[in-house]
């Protein structure tokens, strides 16, 4: 870049109308140059609001989970409409392993420069208490941006069993040597910490058969690989609208308008009973607050969106789209309430 030439201490010089401007636009575009080569602060709110994303460079959506889950299809949901309105590509990445705990390291380890964002599902509540030496700190690693949605699990059984209904599971669970072999979508799922509490609450055994993430399971499910399954209304809904799955009972405390011929947990001998999945979003901590605030205010547009809002709510999520600090309180209730039952059951990491 030309050094400038200033003229201190001289003779006063009469420069033209003309030529001054040429000198400030000059200095105006040397400064504009600079701050794209990195050399210019950081830029400021004002530029956020425009749109202009920090660095320019693509965000990081991180899903840690296999695609085909509920996670994967929230995550690229957003992706191409957070570009639009940031002004900058946005990326979906899935980094699968340990229980959504691989991909969310990934995240809690990330410079907090508002370019890596996670997608957590309801194992980032239960990991803490369920894997051990874990290589960040779920609550201080990681600043919450949104709890997206909360939603009902159901129990369904492939369209070859047998059983129609959730007393239908219990007799067949109580007469067969060892119990009834059923899929989650991981050790320490949300699924996996009910059914255990269910069976020893109601005296029936289950095997538990852990995938890795809702995508594997939902083929296995499918293709009657695994007799028995439980996850989210909002993965299963599809295939027990196609009559490939049959619904047994849902989680909830109230039937699922998704599949409201399906009783509840609680009207089927268990009263009172609720275990509800959740979704939201986390970026690593430190990261500055005007960059979560535009980041939660952008997802709470694209949720609010007519088309997107009816897409969701009928595969079974019910959208909360939270501001930052609920996330926070309702992380910090999920971790303390499974905690007590993994810790009864003895649960572990693979179990």
């Amino acid at each position: 870049m030309p050094r400038q030439r200033h003229d201190e201490g001289g003779p006063r010089i009469n420069v033209p109308h003309a030529q001054l401007r040429r000198k400030l636009l000059w200095q105006t575009g040397a400064l504009i140059g600079a701050g794209a080569m990195g050399f210019a602060l950081a830029p400021a709110p004002s530029a956020l609001a425009q749109g202009t994303w920090p660095g320019g460079k693509p965000i990081r959506l991180i899903s840690p989970f296999p695609p085909g889950g509920t996670t994967d299809q929230l995550a690229r949901l957003v992706a191409q409409p957070l570009s639009q309105a940031l002004g900058t590509q946005v990326l979906v990445e899935n980094r699968p392993g340990g229980n959504g705990s691989i991909g969310t390291q990934a995240a809690a380890k990330a410079p907090p420069d508002g370019l890596t964002f996670v997608f957590v599902f309801d194992t980032h509540g239960t990991n803490p208490s369920l894997i051990p030496n874990m290589p960040f700190d779920t609550r201080n690693d990681l600043a919450p941006v949104m709890l997206i949605a909360t939603g009902a699990m159901v129990i369904v059984a492939h369209k070859s069993q047998p059983e129609r209904s959730f007393a239908d599971l219990v007799k067949t669970a109580k007469s067969s040597p060892g119990g009834v072999n059923y899929g989650t979508i991981g050790s320490g799922s949300l699924a996996q910490l009910a059914m255990t509490s269910l069976s020893a609450q109601l005296r029936f055994p289950m095997q538990h058969i852990p995938y890795k993430g809702g995508g594997p399971l939902v083929q296995d499910a499918i293709a009657g690989h695994v007799p028995m399954a439980m996850a989210t209304t909002a993965l299963f809904s599809p295939h027990i609208k196609s009559g490939t799955l049959f619904p047994l009972a849902v989680t909830s405390a109230r039937r699922d308008p998704v599949i409201p011929e399906v009783p509840t947990i609680a009207e089927q001998g268990l009263p009172g009973f609720e275990a509800s999945a959740w979704w939201g979003v986390f970026a690593p901590a430190k990261t500055p607050s005007e960059i979560v605030g535009r980041m939660n205010k952008e997802l709470a547009r694209i949720f609010a969106d007519p088309a997107v809002k009816e897409r969701l709510t009928n595969q079974g999520m019910n959208l909360t789209s939270s501001p930052p600090e609920f996330l926070g309180k309702f992380l910090d209730e999920q971790i303390s309430r499974w905690a007590k039952v993994i810790k009864e059951h003895g649960i572990t990491a693979g179990s």
